[in-house]
């Protein structure tokens, strides 16, 4: 039967890791990078999810503290037990350009992985919007946020779309970070109806002036959301690096040619993403 995770939001500490799961974890996190220590790490992950029996877990990760649910959502098990491989690559990228006044968008912001690291390391003047669709999952984002020292982030409960309304969710209720607008083969969460907007209306109704990097994890969605974004929104508020997940399986187009048509280029291609930057002065 599906995993169905209920979330706890008594005050943080009430699951801080003990005992052998403590240990587990500590060891996982000291895990090196090759393939040798990454098998290690696997299987004392395995273990600790294991262990946990589906309760979650308050620690420390990517510079934040968080409430993780490993049991259901791929990404809080690989910031729990794993967070050295978690998107290593692309936070690197991000940290060099992150600024005291960075504004970043998360779409697609699971439970803050992103937006959280990313306010960990700007200033008091960034502005942070972590946009997430899945009202439990969202509620495990606010909850991470209100546990850290950071006013640079606000969430939003929505679904970036290409339409204002209500949009169909397709859950993967073993891994709610897979679930999606579009519909996709693993859906056996069910369906979620959820509130919607265009990217471009969203942006514009933040009174944001510009956008230093954008994050979109929207499994297999990215084309519907930036293809009417690109040609609606004003320049001023493209993106000066987009972070794209890579699923050209289920993109209706090829999003990644039409991001480079406008202007961008590609800087970085990883296991699960790529990274564009823009070559034109848009300021």
């Amino acid at each position: 039967m599906p995993h169905k995770q209920i979330n706890d939001l008594q005050a943080f500490g009430a699951h801080a890791p003990r005992g052998v799961l403590a240990q587990l974890i500590s060891a996982a996190r000291r895990a090196p990078e090759g393939w040798a220590g990454r098998r290690a790490a696997y299987f004392l992950r395995a273990l600790g999810v294991r262990a946990l029996r589906g309760r979650p877990a308050d620690v420390e990760a990517l510079g934040a503290r968080m409430r993780l649910y490993p049991a259901d959502n791929v990404s809080e098990k690989r910031m729990l037990f794993t967070p050295q491989y978690f998107d290593a690559q692309e936070l690197a990228f991000l940290e060099k350009r992150i600024t005291p006044d960075y504004i970043f968008v998360d779409v697609g912001a699971n439970v803050g992985g992103y937006s959280l690291f990313v306010a960990a390391r700007a200033g008091a003047a960034a502005r942070i919007l972590a946009i997430e669709p899945q009202p439990e999952i969202h509620e495990r984002l606010v909850y991470n946020v209100r546990q850290n020292d950071f006013a640079t982030v606000k969430t939003l409960e929505c679904a970036a779309a290409d339409c204002d309304g209500e949009v169909t969710m397709f859950l993967d209720s073993r891994n709610r970070g897979d679930s999606s607008i579009r519909i996709v083969p693993n859906h056996d969460g069910g369906r979620l109806t959820v509130r919607a907007r265009r990217l471009a209306d969203i942006l514009a109704g933040e009174g944001l002036d510009r956008i230093d990097a954008m994050k979109l994890d929207c499994e297999g969605a990215e084309d519907l959301i930036l293809e009417p974004f690109l040609r609606a929104a004003p320049k001023r508020l493209w993106p000066q690096v987009m972070i794209v997940e890579y699923m050209p399986e289920r993109w209706s187009m090829d999003i990644s040619a039409f991001i480079e048509a406008q202007g961008y280029r590609r800087t970085l291609r990883t296991r699960h993403n790529l990274i564009y930057e823009h070559d034109g002065t848009k300021r």
